[in-house]
């Protein structure tokens, strides 16, 4: 921008004469001499925009020339302005200036500092100026053919060799120096102690061709942004930042790269997408034939040379590699894969025969995303006994596995990955799969959303029920039907007599078709408790009644099929938001009579206001020994198990180990709101036969609240433990990282709800969220909500200030410091940030 110095405040004295009032005058100009660059700029604009009117007895001049455009009087002012700045000896105004190309920046031969950046952004010597502070440099989008010389001359005090493919580099403005401080010193750098070395470059979007080989001097650097540029080649040079871990180098024309590059021990993301490479030797620097180079010796004048560190195997550190749409073949990837990559990104290269190259890619165990979309595969390399001479399944933490829009077929897929642990799905849509399962796209891509694949899994459903119900086949004959009646009713009860009434007619084959091939009809629970006379009130009283007459207790109800039914009702189970909701089992407030005692049990209390059926309800808080016995067991979601407080007990079933995948692997969200759960939850396993004691109870074990529900549900979510007993014990290190982290086996939640609890410390969570000294991101987290309203909390650790929640509510708690206005005014961001101010 121009400096125009401030008006002044003395009045400016012409040394002309006034004239008279009867002669006419001319309109009067300002001379040099005057000091108020203001007034001359508003006198310019108008008589730039405006016609002034000439006296009557003037002679005529010549026609009025057209109106200037905005950018003419902005450059018009902006060169009296320049003028005006430095100093009035050799006059002013206007007047020196004969055409409007002279006034022109761009033209005239006193605008020589640089113009103001279209996008508001700072000149690029201030900019490369600034980077020394911050170590930050960012000169995008500035059509720059290479990296400025001024940067290796302001950071590092040398001048770079002069590139080949550039001739006439832009050469920075001269360093303007700054007004003098207050105690008169004048500073255009930061001083030695505020220097730091640069750590980002980010280049990209310019037309840099080539990059100078002093660029290895900066052997601080740790994220380098080039993409979107002409380099064809990197400077040898290149490989020796050490310390590189994110490196951009995307959208070039590079055929090849330096064989050291493969060596980098930090560098942990490699994008090389829309390239010309053809191959990736990752194995090139460790052949005996290369030679390694030794540190830079290039001039410099800084006190060290930096470093150069080699790793002794290809790229350890490297998670993601990016290196789509190049001119990749299989037979030029080497097979030594970095070991650590969970991200490979192979889509839109010929690669032809890529057996080999699964093989590899196989054994690798962090490996969760491999796509080839778009690319040229060879469908013969995908057969069946791809991995037979695995020992153990491969891909062991594949997620996603892309062939979509290739010439691979889903049968020779599913012939190929049928070895796998995980459970296979072929749907398009943007969700992740779920835990212990692996995605595997085949075909065109058609992003469906969830409930489009639902639909159409429930289709095909129906349509393989009734895929064998052809023309031949008719209803089955009255008599087989009152056989089958009878044999269900009397299945559920066997002493009540068989009923009578025709139950709905049911599908068989005809005579010549053989028996074998006749397929089952499964029925909805409706029909089953219309089979058996349930539909009505009385039907389910005569069945309580016998239920009581033969003598079964609680425990036998839990394993009926009549309990099994009603879990399964439509009442408790929504089959279209897949949700489980079990009533309250929490006994009924007293009757409001006159006597002060009832005859009746404490069960009969419990159910005497719950919905019809819900005697045949197992009494636990979490039935899971029922629960997984049912056939939407797998794909439940969600889980509601509110108020159940008559018997606190967790059933599982009878299984010495829980198996480490645990049960309901799809379930997303568990709610045991108001249960009066405590620290430590007592769990019974199944039992089918008496154990010799004379009783029928199986045996019961305490154990830690969080670590079981860890164990149990390892693809939980969404977690609800508000209005529960539990304490500081519960919320130990070791039971919140095993249920709130992410790993392997485990999801990790992502919403943890333990309002109207007894905690009146976060130690636990103090220690998680130390986790994250010193490291912005932890890869196994999860969790967006946190809730501890209405607890004892009286003190809130300064280290929660470093969880990255979205929603952090600590309402109706003893603290007092922070104050209540510090979350409701700003909410949980603002909250975070006072308590990241308190860390030491």
């Amino acid at each position: 921008m121009s400096r125009i110095p401030p008006p002044s405040t003395r009045t400016s004295r012409s040394p002309l004469k006034p004239s008279t009032s009867s002669t006419p005058s001319k309109p009067r100009t300002l001379t040099p001499a005057t000091p108020s660059a203001r007034t001359r700029t508003t006198s310019t604009l108008a008589r730039a925009t405006t016609p002034t009117r000439k006296p009557r007895n003037e002679e005529p001049t010549s026609p009025a020339k057209p109106a200037l455009s905005t950018k003419e009087r902005i450059a018009l002012m902006r060169a009296e302005a320049k003028k005006a700045q430095g100093g009035g000896s050799s006059g002013g105004g206007l007047g020196d200036m004969s055409t409007m190309e002279e006034a022109l920046p761009a033209n005239s031969q006193q605008a020589t500092e640089e113009e103001a950046d279209l996008l508001g952004r700072m000149p690029l010597r201030e900019t490369i100026e600034k980077a020394r502070s911050t170590g930050t440099l960012n000169i995008a989008t500035r059509s720059l053919p290479c990296l400025p010389s001024g940067l290796f001359e302001i950071h590092l005090g040398i001048t770079p060799d002069r590139l080949k493919s550039v001739e006439n580099e832009p050469k920075l403005p001269a360093a303007e120096e700054e007004a003098p401080t207050r105690r008169g010193a004048k500073r255009n750098a930061p001083a030695w102690f505020e220097a730091q070395d640069l750590t980002v470059i980010k280049a990209w979007n310019n037309d840099i061709t080539e990059i100078q080989h002093e660029i290895s001097l900066f052997g601080s650097l740790k994220t380098v942004d080039l993409h979107n540029n002409k380099l064809s080649a990197l400077p040898t040079t290149f490989a020796d930042l050490s310390f590189l871990t994110h490196l951009d180098l995307s959208q070039n024309r590079l055929t090849s790269l330096p064989e050291n590059l493969w060596s980098l021990p930090e560098l942990t993301v490699l994008n090389l997408a829309n390239n010309q490479l053809t191959s990736l030797p990752f194995t090139a620097p460790f052949h005996s034939s290369s030679k390694r180079t030794g540190p830079n010796s290039y001039a410099s004048t800084a006190f060290f040379t930096p470093a150069v560190v080699r790793a002794t195997a290809p790229l350890p550190k490297l998670i993601n590699l990016d290196a789509s749409r190049n001119q990749l073949k299989s037979s030029g990837i080497d097979l030594d894969i970095p070991s650590a990559l969970v991200k490979f990104d192979l889509s839109g290269n010929p690669l032809g025969e890529i057996d080999a190259l699964l093989q590899k890619l196989g054994a690798l165990p962090r490996l969760k995303e491999l796509r080839f979309e778009k690319a040229e595969i060879t469908p013969s390399s995908i057969s069946a006994d791809l991995f037979s001479s695995f020992d153990s399944p491969p891909f062991k933490a594949l997620r996603i596995l892309d062939f979509s829009e290739t010439a691979v077929s889903l049968a020779s897929v599913q012939a190929a990955f049928k070895c796998l642990a995980q459970e296979l799905d072929h749907s398009f849509t943007l969700d992740e799969p779920a835990l212990g399962t692996t995605r595997i796209l085949v075909g065109k891509r058609v992003i469906k959303e969830q409930w489009e694949i639902e639909l159409e899994r429930r289709t095909q459903q129906r349509a393989q029920k009734g895929s064998g119900f052809g023309g031949d086949w008719d209803p089955e004959p009255p008599a087989a039907a009152a056989k089958k009646a009878a044999a269900i009713a009397s299945a559920s009860d066997p002493k009540e007599e068989p009923a009578h009434t025709s139950p709905p007619p049911t599908i068989r084959a005809k005579a010549h078709k053989p028996l074998g091939s006749r397929k089952e009809v499964e029925k909805e629970a409706w029909e089953i408790e219309a089979e058996q006379g349930l539909l009505t009130e009385g039907g389910k009283r005569r069945a309580r009644a016998n239920a009581a007459a033969r003598g079964v207790d609680e425990q036998s109800r839990e394993a009926s099929p009549t309990n099994a039914s009603s879990i399964s009702n439509p009442q408790y189970y929504n089959a279209q938001t897949q949700t489980l909701t079990l009533p309250a089992s929490a006994p009924a407030p007293k009757a409001n009579h006159n006597r002060s005692f009832s005859l009746a049990s404490p069960f009969a209390l419990a159910s005497s206001s719950a919905a019809p059926g819900d005697l045949t309800l197992p009494a636990q808080t979490l039935p899971l020994s029922v629960i997984v016995a049912q056939p939407f067991a797998d794909s439940l979601r969600v889980l509601i198990l509110t108020n159940r407080r008559l018997d606190r007990t967790f059933a599982i079933p009878a299984l010495d180990v829980i198996p480490a995948s645990g049960f309901l692997h799809h379930l997303e969200e568990l709610d045991l709101e108001g249960c009066n759960l405590e620290d430590t939850v007592a769990v019974q396993r199944a039992q089918t036969v008496d154990d010799g004691t004379g009783s029928g109870t199986p045996p019961r074990a305490n154990e830690p609240l969080l670590s079981i529900l860890a164990k149990l549900f390892p693809s939980l979510k969404s977690l609800n433990l508000s209005y529960n007993r539990l304490s500081n014990a519960a919320l130990t290190f070791e039971a919140l990282s095993g249920i709130v982290l992410g790993a392997p086996n485990r999801s990790g939640l992502r919403a943890l709800k333990l309002r109207g609890n007894r905690l009146s410390e976060l130690d636990g969570f103090q220690k998680v969220a130390e986790l994250f000294k010193g490291n912005r991101e932890v890869a196994e987290w999860r969790m967006e909500e946190l809730d501890l309203r209405d607890n004892e909390i009286g003190r809130l650790p300064a280290e929660l200030g470093l969880l990255p929640l979205d929603v952090f509510l600590v309402e109706g708690n003893v603290f007092r410091v922070p104050q209540r206005r510090v979350w409701e005014r700003e909410g949980t961001k603002g909250l975070l940030s006072w308590l990241r101010g308190r860390i030491e």
